[in-house]
């Protein structure tokens, strides 16, 4: 990535499953302090974008490359110092996080059996330090960064405005609550780069509007950089600093809100114009 603001780059990435192709060479980037919608009808790749982009998905081709948090000797992942940035179609998963990159899903997935504070308590466990035998031998320095952990956590729980759900178990909070977890969890991770897939799907007005909120302090307040898959048109042109636009696996726009919602592609793509 020649481009110092370009946090994320994605070229010419391919994926397939079988004979079906899901992504057909997209690129785009994401700049370093923006918030960045992908938008598309349904089933034209968004998702598996996003899975490509956070290591849950392999693309046969093509490069994804993730301007992450520097690591001592790259923690041993996959780097290319004159792109200066992570190969994430290398990365394992569960190492993904640890770079900076955390993201929400379109179908919630949390410990339903546990508390919210759990929830996001669980999260924490990419920033520890010290594992259960050092505990054992070493009670303060755990305990103080179990202290240190738990401060963050309930900052967190103060930032979304869920206190009065921190002990109550997450498999019985209404659905609007359960995506404001989800994010939290998220935020737990200290994200460089957060993904959010259809972070409203599914709310009704009034939960919209809270989360829409949350969305802004997360990138004004919190410096956050943000990849945003979302149906509510409204909301994307009113947030987004630059929109790609995806149909059938393949990129047919990119721009600012503007230009992209004037794009004959566009208006062919969402309305099914001739």
């Amino acid at each position: 990535m020649s481009d110092s603001s370009t946090i994320l780059k994605v070229d010419n990435i391919h994926l397939s499953f079988g004979g079906t192709v899901a992504l057909n060479n997209v690129s785009f980037d994401v700049k370093q302090g923006e918030i960045r919608a992908i938008i598309g009808p349904n089933g034209a790749g968004k998702t598996s974008l996003l899975n490509s982009m956070s290591g849950f998905y392999r693309p046969q081709k093509g490069r994804i490359l993730f301007a992450g948090h520097p690591l001592p000797n790259n923690g041993g992942l996959p780097y290319d110092g004159s792109a200066g940035g992570y190969e994430m179609t290398k990365v394992p998963p569960h190492k993904v996080a640890q770079l900076g990159m955390a993201r929400t899903f379109q179908n919630i997935a949390l410990y339903t059996g546990l508390s919210t504070l759990d929830n996001l308590m669980a999260a924490r466990h990419v920033h520890m330090k010290q594992n259960a035998l050092q505990s054992a031998f070493y009670w303060g320095t755990a305990q103080r960064e179990e202290v240190q952990h738990r401060h963050t956590v309930e900052e967190i729980i103060d930032f979304l405005e869920i206190a009065h759900i921190r002990k109550a178990i997450v498999g019985a909070l209404p659905y609007g609550l359960r995506k404001r977890v989800e994010l939290g969890r998220a935020l737990a991770l200290e994200p460089k780069l957060l993904l959010l897939d259809e972070p409203m799907a599914g709310m009704n007005a009034e939960e919209k509007e809270d989360m829409a909120r949350f969305i802004l302090d997360i990138y004004e307040r919190r410096g956050v950089t943000i990849v945003l898959i979302e149906h509510d048109m409204g909301l994307v042109m009113d947030i987004s600093d630059r929109v790609v636009v995806i149909d059938f696996g393949v990129k047919i726009a990119d721009g600012t809100p503007n230009q992209v919602k004037n794009d004959p592609n566009v208006i062919k793509a969402y309305l099914g114009q001739e």
